[in-house]
């Protein structure tokens, strides 16, 4: 993968996040969202470390060619500012 395509990436991976933002699915995203941000972090590394979980997951999902796993998402999301190991992007 060249630059511009890991570059692409990452902002699809960061636009499924402000999505599920919005969209309140699932919940422990935003829920995420707001810890993070009462921690002091700055809304775009919240939102950064929030996309390191989903590519995780995501590249789980992929890999082990299985479903979304909710509570394994919901667990790193709460391990957070710890990322996650992994991580394709």
């Amino acid at each position: 993968m060249d630059e511009n395509e890991a570059a692409e990436l990452r902002q699809a991976v960061l636009r499924a996040v402000e999505q599920q933002i919005s969209d309140g699915e699932p919940p422990e995203t935003a829920e995420t969202l707001d810890r993070l941000l009462g921690e002091g972090h700055p809304r775009h590394e919240a939102i950064t470390m929030i996309g390191h979980v989903l590519a995780v997951e995501m590249f789980g999902i992929m890999k082990d060619e299985r479903e979304f796993d909710r509570a394994g998402y919901t667990r790193a999301l709460a391990q957070l500012p710890q990322l996650p190991g992994d991580s394709p992007i």
